[in-house]
Formats: C-alpha cells, sequence, structure tokens
C-alpha cells in the first residue's frame, strides 16, 4: 500500500488525548509530518523523525488541521428562501413556519434535481474543509418524500437523519402526523438512515410527541437526536439528557437545571451559531456551558432558512467572537465533538490508525480561522487518504 508522508507543517492540529500534556487541548505539534498509509493515518510526529514513504507532500509551513465534522445539516431541499431572510433582516421574527414552503418545492422536485443539488452543496461544503457530514431528511413529510429525501442523502454519508418529524403539515392534525411517522413513514425511511431526530419546539413537537418519535425510533435500532430549546424554553433538552442521546441540538434558550443535565449525562450541546447570525436571535451560552462541564460540539445547521451557510470556519468565527470559546474551543468543537456528537472516534483525530481527513490551511496556524474571518484559508483538503481539493 503507497504511503505519503506530508512534512513542512508548521502547526498540526491532532485532537489526540494522548497528545495532551504537552499539546493542551488540540494536541498541538510544531514542525510536524504526517504519514498515510491507504485511507488512514500510519504515523504522526515530529518532522526531524519522520520515517520514509513512497511520496513526499510539502505543506510549505501551512497549518494542517482535522477535516471539520459537519454534525447537523439539512442539504435535502428544493427552491430558496431569500425573500424571508430578506424580510428577517428588515425586523420581521423567526417563526418555523417557512418549513412548509420548502416541503412544497422539495415535493415538487425530481430526484434527480434533489441529489443534484445536495451534490453541489457538498462539494461546497468539502472545499471550505468539511470532510464528514450528517444530512438529515426533513422536507418532505410524507412517506414517499421523505424515504426518497433519505436515499438522495445516503449517496453523500453515512451519517443520514430521519426528520420526518419536522413540522406538522397542514392538511393533518397533529396526532394523526405522529402516527404516520412512528408508522408507515418510519418503515418506509428506516433503511435509508442511522439516526431519528424530532423538532421539539413551541410550534413543531412537544415532549410527549417528540419522546414517543424517539422511542419508535429506538426499537428498529436507530439513534436519537433532538432540535431542542432553540426558539424558547422547553423541555426537550431534559429529555434528550433523560434519554442519553449522542447529542441535543440548538440550546439557545437553556435553564440553570439544563446545563446541569447536560453536565450530568454527558450529552452534547451542539451549537449552531450561523442560526443565530442569521436570524438575529440570541447566541447560546457556549461559555458558561464549558465552565459547567458540558460537552460542546458546533455545527453549520446549513438549511434554506435559518441558515443558508456551509462554512464551519464561519461558525468558528461567530464561536469565538460572539459565545467566547477561545480559538482552540471552537477548532475542538467542530472536528473532534462533532465526531462525538455521531458516536464516531474515527474522523476528527489525526492520530495513528484514523481517517486520514486533513485540511491545510493557508496559514501558519489554526487561529487563522478566527483571526481572518471570512478569507477563504483552505489550501487543499485530503479525505480518505486521498487529496480532493487543492
Amino acid at each position: 500500500m503507497t504511503t505519503t508522508v506530508i512534512t513542512g507543517i508548521a502547526e498540526l492540529v491532532t485532537n489526540d488525548p494522548a497528545r495532551a500534556d504537552e499539546g493542551g487541548l488540540l494536541g498541538l505539534l510544531t514542525d510536524a509530518a504526517v504519514v498515510v498509509e491507504g485511507s488512514r493515518i500510519a504515523w504522526v510526529g515530529p518532522a526531524a523523525e519522520a520515517p520514509d514513504a513512497d511520496l513526499q507532500v510539502d505543506a510549505g509551513g501551512r497549518a494542517v488541521i482535522p477535516g471539520f465534522v459537519d454534525s447537523h445539516s439539512h442539504l435535502v431541499f428544493a427552491g430558496d428562501r431569500s425573500a424571508e431572510f430578506e424580510a428577517r433582516m428588515t425586523g420581521e421574527t423567526y417563526t418555523a413556519g417557512g418549513i412548509r414552503t420548502t416541503v412544497a418545492r422539495t415535493r415538487a422536485a425530481t430526484d434527480e434535481q434533489l441529489t443534484s443539488h445536495v451534490a453541489r452543496l457538498v462539494a461546497e461544503m468539502r472545499a471550505q474543509g468539511t470532510t464528514s457530514l450528517e444530512i438529515k431528511s426533513g422536507y418532505g413529510l410524507s412517506v414517499h418524500d421523505e424515504a426518497r429525501s433519505l436515499a438522495v442523502a445516503a449517496q453523500f454519508t453515512s451519517e443520514t437523519t430521519f426528520l420526518g418529524a419536522h413540522v406538522v403539515p397542514a392538511d393533518t392534525t397533529p396526532e394523526d402526523y405522529v402516527a404516520l411517522v412512528t408508522g408507515p413513514m418510519l418503515a418506509a425511511a428506516a433503511p435509508h438512515a442511522r439516526w431519528i431526530d424530532v423538532f421539539c419546539e413551541d410550534g413543531a413537537f412537544d415532549v410527549d410527541q417528540a419522546r414517543a418519535i424517539l422511542a419508535a425510533g429506538s426499537d428498529i435500532g436507530l439513534r436519537g437526536r433532538l432540535h431542542a430549546n432553540q426558539l424558547t424554553y422547553g423541555g426537550g433538552v431534559q429529555l434528550a439528557c433523560e434519554l442519553g442521546l449522542a447529542a441535543v441540538d440548538h440550546c439557545t434558550f437553556l435553564a440553570d437545571d439544563d446545563v446541569s443535565a447536560l453536565a450530568a449525562s454527558g450529552t452534547i450541546a451542539t451549537l449552531l451559531p450561523g442560526v443565530e447570525f442569521s436570524t438575529r436571535q440570541p447566541y447560546p451560552d457556549a461559555r458558561g456551558l464549558l465552565d459547567a462541564g458540558v460537552r460542546v460540539a458546533l455545527a453549520s445547521d446549513c438549511n434554506p432558512g435559518s441558515c443558508f451557510t456551509s462554512s464551519m470556519a464561519l461558525c468558528i468565527a461567530l464561536a469565538v467572537r460572539e459565545m467566547r470559546l477561545s480559538p482552540a474551543e471552537a477548532l475542538h468543537a467542530a472536528t473532534a465533538m462533532g465526531a462525538a456528537a455521531l458516536d464516531r472516534d474515527d474522523v476528527g483525530v489525526l492520530a495513528p490508525g484514523k481517517a486520514a481527513d486533513l485540511v491545510l490551511l493557508d496559514a501558519p496556524s489554526y487561529v487563522h480561522l478566527a483571526y481572518r474571518p471570512g478569507v477563504p484559508l483552505v489550501a487543499g483538503v485530503w479525505q480518505a487518504g486521498r487529496p480532493t481539493v487543492g
């Protein structure tokens, strides 16, 4: 199997806990090298100690980081909601109602149109350093359209999430729709999904409905996730902690009891600062969560309504500037903790045996991700041991 050594790395972010004593949270190494064998990392260490390899790549004094792990996105949709964004920016309050607009357009799109649209967004993400991602359904809201949305998503990632419980369609009642989601829709969606999710929020699904939907998914082997506490205080975060879910996402409005439950349960709070940027809601208290011992991840929530960005670098910059995370904490949240939110230990870390998913930054340090917001710093992307960008 061919081996490649990447040298000339000014600063290497490994996220390897074994290097924390000397390299801190990020397991940082300077003047480093990485050896890739096949799709995996074979060796990491000081450049002066790098073993021989078949091929050599010079990083040219750039920083190298693990590929971003985006654990929350909604990429299977059709249409555009820029008018809704413009209205919001001129003073209208965001609600979940715009989802139904996207549902109508998604149902009208062909499989080929949806697939082409997802492919474009995934390529856009990869060019910005995202090498692993989760994709949800949720803009079909019928048995046929939820199943085909997940079939499209599964062409691009193994981390697919059934979100039939996004909102209740206008032509049915909440009771009838929950029965549909937990019955025929779940049966059709399950072959294409790893996860099940619920939008547990005012105007969407309450705690009892969310509990029933997650239980139905669990009964057939789907892992649970949850949107919660995005628009107001509620019981969604407590439910996620009670059920021991891998992650609960948004967490914008948290009471002290919610923070304590997150810290005690280990459930990851996945924060989505692009949403707050795009809706002018308050940002989550990321600093308070970390200080309380809560595990925190960052993700894009790329979707056509409340947050149409695919840039994890923007999310890092927002987390540093608006949510008071350090640049190291923000990068860790966007890589290693994003992987943990997907119950993965093979990505988000650059260590022997892990996936060779890495990003070369056109900068000497990872700090530039927050220091130079909006600047395209990705000089190269390696996925599964192969250069895909740059």
